[in-house]
């Protein structure tokens, strides 16, 4: 029986994978193609294991909350049902509620929920396996970099997310108050779960902007200079970026993303402008200059003082 498991297919992909982990035979990360595939197997098998338990995690969490922590299907309605009792559908009994308009339509937006929970719960350790995959290919120097960078847009993404979900309610409630108080707001559950999660989104990876402009600068791409010649640009820019991103087009969300954003490039800008002037300092003690890459280098066109040439060197007669 034993023989028989150690024989299935799913066996040997994460039983291959750790004999090809570069920690054990090669200490200094090295291996062929083929275990470099077997590595890569294994950590993605590993990733999406957690994910499946953090799946499962998320299901359960939908109608039992851990001690004071709400249950997900009132963090995720949270922001419908805090609109006026005149705007939105209550049940008989005075509970907010979605509406279903399929058969089993909230099977799988309960399935869609775990999912999205469950990668958000069990994000450390699969970051932490792209990151055993990754590393051993750095230097140490680059492996710091990337730690920090790694840590940091985790914590962006999670105070955008934070951030639309705060905004939501009150750009729920702006669209809403156009109907005068004649109307109330019937949402449907995909419609409302694929906006809320939707909205989470747009604000997390928007969040980012600030690591790209920081690991650009460093890699002397985007120098402080650009920044500072382009500052109005990149602003009005990103006012039209927050225009068309937000899903629910309501002018309260676009603002908030939009100053958000500037805000976080001003930052970023000065985590540049600090950044060229240390390097502008280091390489002035060393008695260097920094060369801009739009300028083209001097040619030297003094005349050489080469010897004649030995014409018998290249004499072919016998």
């Amino acid at each position: 029986m034993v023989r028989w498991i150690r024989s299935l297919r799913w066996f040997k992909v994460l039983r291959f994978g750790r004999r090809g982990s570069r920690g054990k035979s090669n200490p200094d990360g090295t291996m062929p193609l083929i275990e470099h595939l077997y590595e890569l197997r294994f950590r993605l098998a590993m990733a999406f294991a957690a994910v499946l338990v953090g799946a499962i995690i998320g299901f359960i969490w939908f109608d039992f909350g851990p001690g004071p922590i709400p249950t997900l299907s009132a963090l995720i309605t949270g922001p419908y049902c805090s609109l006026p009792t005149d705007m939105r559908f209550e049940a008989n009994d005075g509970t907010c509620q979605l509406m279903q308009t399929t058969a089993f339509e909230v099977v799988g937006l309960r399935f869609q929920l775990a999912f999205a929970s469950g990668a958000v719960l069990s994000s450390p350790f699969w970051l932490y396996q792209i990151w055993a995959f990754i590393t051993p290919g750095l230097y140490a120097k680059e492996r710091k970099f990337a730690g920090i960078f790694v840590g940091c847009a985790s914590v962006l993404f999670i105070f955008g997310a934070v951030l639309a979900y705060l905004v939501a309610p009150e750009g729920l409630y702006f669209m809403a108050s156009f109907g005068a108080g004649n109307f109330f707001t019937a949402l449907t559950g995909g419609a409302y779960v694929g906006f809320i999660l939707l909205l989470l989104m747009i604000f997390g990876i928007s969040f980012e902007l600030p690591l790209l402009i920081v690991m650009l600068n460093r890699a002397g791409v985007l120098p402080y200079a650009k920044l500072k010649k382009w500052w109005r640009g990149i602003v009005f820019g990103l006012f039209v970026f927050a225009a068309f991103a937000t899903p629910g087009q309501d002018p309260l969300s676009m603002v908030v993303l939009a100053c958000a954003l500037v805000l976080l490039f001003g930052i970023a800008s000065q985590f540049a402008r600090v950044h060229d002037k240390r390097k502008a300092r280091k390489l002035a003690a060393a008695g260097l200059t920094e060369l801009d890459p739009d300028t083209p280098s001097e040619v030297d066109t003094t005349p050489s003082e080469l010897p004649p040439p030995d014409r018998n060197r290249y004499d072919d007669t016998p």
